[in-house]
């Protein structure tokens, strides 16, 4: 079966899947593009930062950050570090506060993601009310010669090809949504681990600042 005989088969509701499936290939592209782009770069980043803070070059550190901001890592490491000598609750502050900005980004298309989940085999249920309204409205309890039987199996293929569709895209947008969430919840996991190590090296260098004569 072709495409066009598919959309026939399906009835009206497969248009808004059509729609939906769209929607969904091309959002998931985006997010593909996206978490290739940082994943393959941010913890290249991240560990060069670390190092040369560690060497007490800020000004170093400071550069990479600013070369590297289309990275979410390096915009929350950066709003800590550009603070002028926060104390290390200001600093933490800092972190946490940028670290919650980003979370609408890394959560990008989740709730598009969710509503196509939903909808889809909702609309594909629909399309199987449909087809059957069709096909009892086709059924003559008179015609013995069964003359009208074409209309009972347009209903019935109607019935199971929009639910099909429907199930289809729901289950392959699921399964790029999943996957997505994982990489988000990863990334929050990975942001809060070195987020702490940047935290700890401050403290470290406020406490000898502290200490030593000026």
């Amino acid at each position: 079966m072709n495409i066009g005989n598919l959309f026939q088969a399906g009835g009206v509701v497969m248009w808004p899947l059509l729609f939906f499936s769209i929607v969904a290939v091309a959002l998931i592209i985006e997010r593909i593009s996206f978490w290739v782009k940082i994943s393959g770069r941010q913890n290249r980043v991240v560990q060069n930062v670390l190092r040369v803070y560690r060497q007490d070059n800020l000004v170093t550190a400071l550069d990479i950050l600013q070369k590297n901001t289309d990275l979410p890592i390096a915009r929350i490491f950066l709003a800590a570090l550009e603070l002028e000598e926060p104390t290390p609750e200001e600093f933490r502050l800092a972190l946490e506060s940028e670290a919650q900005a980003e979370i609408p980004l890394l959560k990008r298309f989740q709730n598009i993601f969710d509503t196509i989940i939903g909808l889809a085999p909702l609309l594909g249920l629909l399309g199987t009310v449909l087809g059957l309204i069709t096909s009892f409205a086709s059924l003559d309890i008179g015609d013995v010669g069964g003359t009208k039987t074409a209309g009972v199996t347009s209903g019935i293929s109607e019935a199971l090809v929009s639910t099909a569709s429907g199930l289809v895209v729901a289950i392959f947008t699921l399964f790029f949504s999943n996957s997505f969430r994982g990489l988000y919840q990863r990334q929050i996991a990975w942001i809060q681990e070195y987020g702490g190590h940047l935290e700890l090296l401050y403290r470290h260098r406020y406490e000898r600042r502290q200490v030593s004569p000026r």
